[in-house]
């Protein structure tokens, strides 16, 4: 059953990071904090800033810490960076971002593809990071990615999932980010999956989807996420990016698509639509490439001819 109308919905918007590292066109700070600036016109306010990552490994990422500094002090927002290691926390927390995120893997070759690492070494590694969170007032967001499917082991078991999941909320995570990273997912497999989360006794207020379209899934996951009681949601803007260790998993979830979902069955996302529309525009022209939002597609054209 769907939420009734006027009930909120968390957009944690993604594009700054999830959307950029895996563009080819790699943009300086000053760009990247602008784009930040002008999600945030738009209403949204929880930004994925960037990631602490060498950039060896992704360029694009590089200087993150000069895009928050771009930024200063806004406190109404909740900027996030993803975060590898302890050198990547330390100079998360150097740089005053609102919130860290941790990321691994439901599968093993995924999880080495991704952090050359095997998902134990993970949940060690990140043990030590968010207890230095809880110690430093620094709240831990968890990412699980391949959490149907692995572009390298097929499908990924719903237990293997859940048990890696709760792991990191007992851990300290406050939230947990269930990536479909490959967007092979259905409205089943979504609702039983969090279904069995449930059953373990993780509150769906603690969950959120990261859904990819790559199938042209992603909306109806969300509805289906919807009815079983998540109310946060991952999304990029214009459509932007995917994963560079996924093969074929371009296209994540259009905030767009989202924000025009949400608004016709009326729920609240606080985004203005519009807005938004005109932000995404902005950054095409940057990265010389056409939005894959639906809504952006239709939108826009109606108001070229107009």
């Amino acid at each position: 059953m769907l939420p009734p109308a006027g009930e909120a919905v968390s957009i944690v918007e993604v594009a700054p990071r999830d959307g950029l590292q895996n563009e080819s066109v790699v943009l300086p700070p000053e760009q990247r904090a602008e784009f930040i600036s002008r999600l945030a016109a738009c209403g949204l306010k929880r930004i994925e800033a960037g990631s602490f990552v060498s950039p060896k490994w992704v360029p694009s990422m590089a200087g993150t810490a000069e895009v928050l500094k771009l930024l200063g002090d806004r406190p109404e927002l909740r900027l996030s960076a993803l975060t590898p290691n302890a050198r990547g926390f330390a100079d998360a927390l150097a740089s005053g971002v609102a919130e860290v995120a941790v990321f691994m893997s439901a599968s093993e070759t995924h999880n080495q593809s991704n952090l050359n690492c095997s998902i134990a070494e993970s949940l060690s590694r990140y043990a030590a990071i968010i207890e230095q969170g809880r110690a430093t007032g620094m709240p831990a967001r968890a990412y699980l990615s391949v959490v149907v499917g692995c572009p390298y082991e097929g499908k990924v078991a719903a237990s293997k999932v859940v048990r890696l999941g709760v792991k990191l909320l007992e851990m300290g995570c406050y939230e947990l980010s269930l990536g479909d990273t490959i967007g092979v997912g259905t409205p089943r497999q979504v609702s039983e999956l969090v279904r069995d989360f449930i059953a373990e006794g993780v509150s769906p207020e603690r969950l959120a989807l990261h859904l990819h379209d790559t199938r042209g899934m992603a909306l109806v996951n969300v509805l289906a996420g919807l009815e079983s009681g998540v109310r946060t949601f991952d999304s990029s803007a214009g459509g932007l990016g995917g994963c560079p260790y996924a093969p074929g998993a371009s296209g994540n979830l259009a905030t767009e698509d989202l924000v025009y979902l949400c608004d016709g069955i009326g729920l609240q996302t606080g985004v203005n639509l519009e807005n938004l529309v005109d932000t995404s525009a902005w950054m095409a022209e940057k990265l010389g490439k056409r939005p894959v939002s639906r809504v952006w597609q239709a939108l826009r054209a109606t108001k070229e001819n107009a």
